[in-house]
């Protein structure tokens, strides 16, 4: 279980990994007017911005089905296993999506998706039996 909430943290941290990939060593970067910097950015930076969101936007789903799975009593070994192939899984995608790989980012997205839909999965199946 403490393999799941360390998983939970990291999932957490990981926008803002993203946004120092995206800022770091820009001698132009503007801390003053961050966003209005970054909307002018392209290539890995814009990537890297974008990443940053769409951590941001998973981060949620993930957190609620790892609680939702812990709480209703599934494995915690199980929830541990799927909460560790979500957080490499999105590692994997924020390094394709900087890198500019965009088939295996896709990829690497579906995986994670799926992991967090099974913890939901499990969760409700558990909710019927007990």
């Amino acid at each position: 279980m403490v393999i799941s909430y360390a998983c939970v943290l990291m999932a957490g941290v990981m926008p803002v990994v993203c946004a120092g990939i995206a800022k770091a060593g820009a001698k132009s970067y503007n801390n003053h007017d961050p966003r209005a910097w970054m909307a002018q950015q392209s290539g890995f930076r814009a990537r890297a911005n974008a990443a940053q969101a769409n951590c941001f936007e998973a981060f949620p789903f993930f957190a609620v089905g790892v609680v939702l799975a812990l709480l209703t009593g599934v494995d915690p070994t199980v929830v541990d296993l799927l909460a560790v192939l979500f957080v490499a899984a999105r590692v994997a995608y924020v390094a394709c999506y900087v890198a500019d790989k965009a088939l295996f980012r896709s990829l690497f997205w579906l995986v994670g998706y799926i992991s967090v839909i099974t913890l939901f999965i499990l969760a409700m199946q558990n909710l019927q039996i007990g």
